[in-house]
């Protein structure tokens, strides 16, 4: 489960920043995460809880994480059909060649956090 990893990636990032911010509790992280962008929400839950009992100093049990959902969506090069792909290099529904231009779903990012001194 590489959840987990990208859940630390994320925690050491945040823990950067509140140090440059005088900051010493994160009551809020708000993520981004694409439908084809290789992370699975349930996932980066499970990982966010099990890292939500250790002893990380900026986090506690009353620390949410909120996942905003992206939505996939490409267009055809050939036909300029807009669509929904199920991964980065799908075929157009219409002209069925894969030449989608992905036009979002791919983000994974911190979008922001709240937090206190």
């Amino acid at each position: 489960m590489h959840e987990m990893a990208l859940m630390g990636d994320i925690l050491n990032i945040i823990q950067n920043d509140i140090q440059k911010r005088n900051l010493s509790k994160v009551t809020k992280i708000e993520l981004i995460v694409g439908d084809i962008s290789n992370a699975l929400p349930d996932a980066l839950e499970m990982a966010f809880s099990i890292y939500k009992t250790q002893s990380i100093s900026f986090l506690d049990k009353e620390t949410t994480l909120v996942i905003h959902r992206e939505k996939a969506l490409a267009k055809c090069y050939i036909c300029s059909e807009e669509y929904v792909p199920d991964q980065k290099l799908a075929i157009c529904p219409s002209c069925k060649i894969p030449s989608g231009n992905l036009i979002s779903g791919e983000t994974f990012k911190v979008y922001s956090y709240e937090g206190c001194s």
